[in-house]
């Protein structure tokens, strides 16, 4: 046999050498609860990992929730997993509970009531006759209590609700305070931005839009030399 022969003899032998020690490896593996075990059926184990215990040669599932008391924070419960637990907080409506929900309850928290097998949020609003002491004041439920807020047009200050201030000057419109020499002013910008869109228009030969630009020029005109006259006749008057 040649060396290159012996090379690969060499290589066959320790593939399988390996082979044969990945399947020692899966055949005794234990089972992922099993600390030690003597093969890998579940009931084979021999010692068991935390949170499971052994009988009859099988590690079995330790319920925490059941086999120790006080294993959780107050007001929340104990939810069993496989190996170990966890802990989960009551509702809000409760006070200790033995599960999720409302109707887990131990016994009802502060602003909730039993209804049936359930904690209810009480309407403080609808049940006491005066919830907010203040005369302006409204109430507002909220879950498991109340609050009250300030009545309309009045605010919160210093612990009351007091009357908004007024304005000293009332806010005034948008033409409110404009004088007659600015009305005239805009009078004519509007009459101009008007004639400049229709002349615009009347550029591009249509007929409709130069007779009402043409009219609208005729108007402008007359408006303005009536009121040119009656500006002078009103000088003249009073010159006179």
């Amino acid at each position: 046999m040649g060396q290159m022969g012996v090379r690969m003899l060499h290589r066959k032998l320790l593939q399988a050498a390996w082979l044969c020690c990945l399947l020692a490896v899966r055949v005794h593996s234990c089972p992922e609860s099993c600390k030690q075990c003597s093969g890998p059926e579940n009931d084979r184990c021999e010692e068991c990992r935390a949170g499971w215990t052994l009988h009859r040669n099988s590690c079995v599932d330790i319920n925490e929730c059941d086999n120790e008391r006080g294993i959780c924070p107050t007001n929340s419960f104990c939810f069993n997993t496989e190996g170990s637990f966890e802990c989960t907080d009551c509702d809000p409506a409760c006070v200790g509970c033995m599960g999720r929900g409302p109707a887990r309850c131990r016994k009802c928290a502060s602003g909730y009531t039993l209804s049936g097998s359930k904690c209810l949020d009480i309407d403080e609003c609808s049940v006491r006759v005066l919830a907010c002491h203040g005369l302006d004041e409204i109430c507002a439920n909220t879950e498991g209590s109340f609050r009250c807020v300030c009545a309309e047009g009045f605010i919160r200050k210093d612990g009351a609700c007091v009357k908004k201030q007024q304005l000293s000057v009332q806010e005034k419109g948008l033409f409110e305070d404009i004088q007659d020499d600015e009305v005239e002013v805009l009078q004519q910008m509007f009459f101009g931005v008007v004639l400049c869109a229709l002349a615009t228009l009347a550029a591009k030969g249509d007929l409709v839009y130069t007779s009402v630009f043409m009219g609208a020029v005729a108007a402008m005109a007359g408006y303005w030399l009536s009121d040119k006259g009656n500006r002078l006749l009103d000088n003249f008057l009073k010159g006179s």
